[in-house]
């Protein structure tokens, strides 16, 4: 099993934890993405180069 050999050695809240922090740094990562787009969409636009 894929969850076995990923949290073998973990104890139950230590693999909960790391799964909140996963889905936590996923959510992050997104925000960061969109704030990149919108600092840049008007840098594009301000070049003409669309």
């Amino acid at each position: 099993m894929r969850w076995k050999k990923q949290f073998g050695g973990m104890k139950s809240d230590e693999a909960k934890r790391l799964r909140e922090l996963e889905i936590e740094n996923r959510r992050l990562e997104a925000l960061l993405a969109e704030a990149e787009l919108d600092r840049r969409i008007p840098k594009v636009a301000a070049e003409g180069n669309f």
